[in-house]
């Protein structure tokens, strides 16, 4: 039934904090922001190093720009995701829409999915090439923040795949069960049907009468004879 869609028909109920907390998702998107944090914070602060050839700077990984500004890219959209998709879940109990709550869930697995992708391809580049990164004294100096972002990288990868999965539960189901209480909705599907009021004035089928003018007629009517010919 729409009215209880994606749990519309608790709307405006007062959340707990402190069920809400210990909500899987929630607990999910505080660590998706944390790994983010450990992805792109050691490399804008130790993924550049001083070139063997000179002063400039340099990327860790195998020198390329790329690597580092994806990783930088990827763990900054993913922080700031995870805040807002925070910020969106405290108030979702306040939205009324089906519409609006179903476009709310369809962005977060939409983005969740998408994202899961992206950590897959960011965590394959920038192993790929750590990997081909000669050995040096800037890079023994900054390896630990590169194969931490990579590491993390990887936790991220599973992270976002557990958010993505409980995003399409939601949809799936049309209501997530840790926010909406369907108490209502199964006492009422509990109740059967009631009987037929007895003595509502309908008789039975024993006291049935025949209708009017249904009495074998007589064929031959009395004081007429059928003429011999």
């Amino acid at each position: 039934m729409e009215g209880a869609s994606f749990g519309a028909g608790r709307a405006g109920a007062a959340l707990d904090p402190v069920s809400f907390a210990r909500r899987p998702q929630t607990l999910l998107r505080v660590v998706s922001w944390v790994f983010s944090i450990a992805v792109f914070g050691p490399i804008v602060n130790e993924g550049y190093v001083n070139a063997d050839s000179g002063p400039e700077l340099r990327c860790v990984f195998n020198g390329n720009a790329g690597a580092c500004r994806f990783g930088i890219v990827l763990g900054l959209g993913a922080f700031i995701a995870c805040a807002a998709f925070l910020l969106l879940d405290v108030r979702f109990q306040q939205i009324s829409s089906v519409r609006d709550r179903r476009r709310a869930v369809l962005l977060d697995l939409g983005f969740s999915g998408v994202w899961s992708f992206l950590w897959f391809v960011g965590f394959c580049f920038l192993t790929n090439q750590w990997q081909r990164t000669a050995p040096g004294p800037g890079t023994a100096q900054a390896g630990d923040a590169a194969r931490a972002a990579i590491a993390f990288s990887f936790f991220s990868i599973l992270s976002w795949v557990a958010l993505t999965v409980k995003a399409l539960q939601r949809f799936l189901l049309g209501t997530d069960m840790s926010l909406f209480a369907t108490d209502q909705l199964g006492a009422g599907a509990a109740q059967g049907y009631p009987g037929y009021p007895v003595g509502s004035g309908v008789e039975g089928t024993e006291t049935y009468q025949s209708p009017p003018f249904t009495e074998t007629l007589d064929t031959s009517p009395k004081g007429y004879q059928v003429p011999a010919y």
